[in-house]
């Protein structure tokens, strides 16, 4: 493991103070560089093959995990909800990808997984997501949502 600070080259230059099991599914090693003495983090986690997401117009995309967690980050600005809650979500849905064990998905079984995900976590991010995902295009339609919402709460 290459230092961040001194950058030293040597694969050994590093020795591991602490591995802890994280609640992604991860590692976490913290190091300690044997050139500078400086500490640092690094997290592991087992890389899957990912199902191939077949989109609205039939073209497709391989899932991509940090544009899914920046889709959700987007739903989440200025809200009470931690990145920790926005990881956790993002990797219960890559996790149920994965179980599926298909070569391809549609993507709006990600869409769906979303949505679901979202109204658990905070229901301002689910409208906000709801207003692209499920096209809530007019005050009408966007209303008779948040009522479903406030029925169900």
């Amino acid at each position: 493991m290459q230092c961040p600070h001194c950058k030293d080259p040597d694969q050994e230059g590093s020795k591991v103070i602490d591995t802890t099991h994280d609640s992604r599914g991860g590692i976490r090693r913290r190091r300690e560089c044997k050139n500078c003495g400086k500490r640092y983090s690094t997290y592991e986690r087992p890389v899957l093959a990912a199902p191939m997401l077949i989109k609205k117009d039939g073209s497709r995309e391989e899932f991509d995990r940090e544009k899914l967690t920046h889709s959700v980050q987007l739903a989440c600005v200025k809200l009470p909800v931690s990145a920790a809650d926005i990881d956790h979500l993002v990797g219960n849905i890559e996790t149920a990808l994965m179980q599926m064990e298909k070569p391809e998905v549609p993507s709006r079984v990600v869409g769906d997984m979303v949505i679901a995900g979202l109204k658990d976590l905070n229901e301002i991010a689910y409208i906000r997501f709801a207003l692209v995902y499920l096209g809530l295009n007019d005050l009408h339609t966007i209303r008779e949502e948040v009522d479903k919402l406030i029925e169900a709460g």
